[in-house]
């Protein structure tokens, strides 16, 4: 079956996490990702887990599936030229180095656009191309703490956490992709390429939602709240007989519908709880309270199913291995085996949106350390040992 994807070029000069996150949903659809690492590898090669048998990163193998795999020293005259040759024919690059460093190597838009001036040039940095900290490096925890999250995230008597997985580097990969795709149809209408400037800070503070308007609306800054939303309420996670549950009760509709399946009817003739932002507004203590005594009465399969016949939107809170194994993930196909050449077989996460006609599918795993040199490059072997001597190229094959 036909990928969406299938005929565009990608060059990846991504490391760590939200550039290769990017070329992999790129990859997924079809596009040929041609990813190009630094001698040493990309760093992720050294982020755990690392599977047992054969020491490799588990973590580098799930974000860069489906690509094929080269290896260049750039700041070398031979590896830009080979860089050269690969870019006149490519419909994409994608990069997250720090600001000013592409230009250092030779590799930066302007320089790639006169080789080729269709390209669609898509860069992801911490802080964006210009303003006053741009040239600053950036990891996903740095973005979450100056992007405003981190300060949202927790409870009111304890210090800001980070949201626990890496939030910012998959919303910028996303916003990456997003933006990528919107240039390549003004291309296919216009033939005119362009670049594309996404920022980590600007990817995090763009999912703030209801904190920005609070503040410049509601003249109010907005604190932790623990799992309470400032906008909506019920909305929160409960304890219940073993374990938590977390319920959505958006609008006036689903409140009636909750109140009349939990018998709290009550609560429906309280002004205080008239309307969803009189709810919110009164929620502490009493209202929290009322539900919270509410849940501790049933276990969490009785509260969703009760729920669910309601049709009021809740769901138990899982930890990862129940997440994995429910069958809803299972159905959707959100986790899929992959055949890896060091590590086996693997289970990896799958493919987010499900297209009718061509959807996308892992199929190929991470490559190894320069794996595609000489496919890529159109290289013997001998012509790639040479290089590889030459400090131009490295290969899995020479490895010790």
């Amino acid at each position: 079956m036909t990928k969406p994807l299938e005929g565009l070029k990608v060059i990846d000069l991504t490391s760590a996490l939200s550039g290769p996150f990017c070329t992999m949903m790129l990859a997924d659809y079809g596009a040929e990702v041609i990813k190009i690492e630094p001698l040493a590898g990309d760093q992720t090669r050294d982020w755990g887990p690392m599977e047992e048998k054969s020491g490799d990163s588990a973590y580098f193998a799930a974000f860069n599936r489906d690509k094929k795999g080269v290896t260049l020293n750039l700041k070398s005259d031979k590896g830009r030229e080979l860089f050269y040759q690969i870019v006149k024919d490519a419909d994409i690059l994608v990069e997250n180095y720090k600001v000013g460093v592409t230009k250092k190597l030779k590799i930066d838009y302007d320089t790639v656009k006169e080789i080729n001036p269709e390209i669609i040039y898509a860069s992801g940095t911490g802080f964006g191309q210009y303003g006053p900290i741009a040239h600053r490096p950036c990891y996903d925890v740095v973005a979450q703490a100056m992007g405003g999250i981190m300060n949202l995230t927790g409870y009111p008597d304890q210090p800001p956490v980070k949201v626990g997985p890496s939030i910012v580097d998959h919303v910028m990969g996303i916003y990456l992709t997003v933006g990528v795709l919107i240039a390549l149809h003004h291309k296919d209408v216009t033939g005119q390429g362009q670049f594309v400037d996404v920022a980590m800070l600007d990817s995090i503070f763009s999912v703030l939602e209801n904190a920005t308007i609070n503040y410049t609306v509601g003249h109010t800054i907005p604190q932790r709240q623990g799992n309470i939303d400032p906008s909506i309420t019920p909305f929160d996670a409960y304890e219940c007989k073993d374990g938590m549950v977390a319920l959505g009760v958006g609008n006036n509709r689903l409140f009636e519908k909750f109140c009349n399946k939990t018998g709290l009817t009550h609560l429906l003739d309280d002004p205080r709880y008239s309307d969803n932002w009189q709810r919110t507004l009164h929620y502490i203590p009493e209202l929290r309270d009322t539900i919270r005594d509410w849940c501790k009465q049933y276990t969490k399969k009785e509260i969703e199913d009760m729920m669910d016949d309601a049709g009021v939107p809740c769901g138990p809170v899982l930890n990862i291995k129940e997440a994995i194994e429910h069958p809803q993930i299972k159905a959707r196909e959100m986790m899929v085996h992959c055949q890896h050449p060091t590590m086996g077989d693997i289970e990896i996460q799958g493919c987010v949106m499900k297209l009718s006609e061509t959807p996308g599918s892992v199929d190929q795993p991470a490559p190894l350390l320069g794996q595609h040199n000489q496919e890529v490059f159109g290289i013997s072997e001998a012509e790639e040992d040479e290089l590889i001597k030459e400090g131009v190229l490295s290969s899995y094959r020479t490895e010790d």
